[in-house]
């Protein structure tokens, strides 16, 4: 049996985000384009002996029980298999929380795929992903990762061909944004058709591999309501298009906003403007990275 896993968690970013309708359960039906980036957290599994799970972090003000996504991932499992060891789980943050990115959804995502291959479960992916959508809309994506189409409320996933590679600044400004509050503040069933993103056209755009052409169908019907309450994040994205991205937006629900490049010199520019320029009182953290695609 395997007593340590260092895993990694992926965060994401979309391309673009639709919102179809409100449903009669609260959710929302949505289509996406998810892609994942080259920046994650690290996530640590140690078996012990005295059952029970416990969770650390490096971030004081995350939560260390059962509402930590984390915690949910491993105990869903663990009591569906009658694990009676325990487990101890180490979580170290450097995705930005709350932020539109999947960072706690990608981090129950690597403790299902640990607890998996730890205790010899001999769940597949699809079954890993089938049980993660009972936690959050976005665990199943970061199951899979990579490139992809995203329905439902986010747990039909139709994997596309990886993006062609750029170079991809990500800049999240010092507040944080409820996704509840965004959503119910988005009016789905108001909208005018030249509001909705063309994700037809996007899908298409990736399977040309035509980086230009996607990055023209960017589109986040999201942004109606944060960037509109946060005029922040129009202005990072002005910046990162003044310094050459190819096309900026706000990821989920917000706040973050990445921009695409295919000057690396152009993303090192815009990341250093962003981080220690004028244009650092926009952004608390700010990242360089580009896109993880799975093999």
């Amino acid at each position: 049996m395997i007593t340590h896993l260092k895993l990694k968690a992926y965060g994401k970013i979309n391309l673009a985000l639709d919102v179809l309708r409100r449903r009669e359960d609260g959710y929302h039906d949505v289509r996406m384009i998810m892609q994942t980036v080259g920046i994650y957290d690290q996530v640590e599994l140690q078996l012990k002996q005295e059952p029970g799970i416990t969770v650390e972090t490096n971030l004081s003000y995350l939560p260390v029980n059962e509402n930590n996504l984390v915690y949910q991932a491993a105990d869903l499992l663990m009591k569906e298999f009658n694990v009676e060891q325990g487990l101890r789980i180490s979580l170290r943050k450097f995705l930005p929380v709350a932020a539109g990115m999947a960072g706690g959804s990608s981090d129950a995502a690597a403790v299902l795929f640990g607890v998996n291959k730890m205790f010899q479960l001999g769940l597949s992916r699809e079954e890993l992903m089938d049980r993660g959508v009972k936690i959050g809309a976005d665990v199943p994506y970061c199951i899979l990762r990579g490139t992809a189409l995203s329905e439902g409320i986010g747990e039909k996933l139709t994997p596309l061909p990886p993006m062609p590679q750029c170079q991809v600044v990500i800049a999240k400004p010092g507040i944080s944004v409820s996704t509840k509050y965004v959503y119910e503040n988005l009016h789905a069933n108001e909208l005018r058709p030249e509001q909705h993103p063309d994700i037809d056209g996007m899908v298409e755009a990736i399977r040309n591999q035509n980086l230009q052409q996607v990055a023209s169908k960017f589109g986040n019907v999201l942004e109606l309501v944060t960037a509109e309450k946060y005029p922040v994040i129009q202005e990072i994205k002005d910046v990162m298009r003044e310094y050459g991205a190819v096309n900026a937006l706000m990821s989920g629900s917000g706040p973050t906003v990445f921009g695409l490049f295919m000057n690396p010199k152009a993303a090192q520019d815009a990341y250093e403007e962003l981080r220690y320029g004028q244009s650092s009182r926009l952004a608390k953290q700010v990242y360089l990275t580009n896109f993880y695609n799975v093999k």
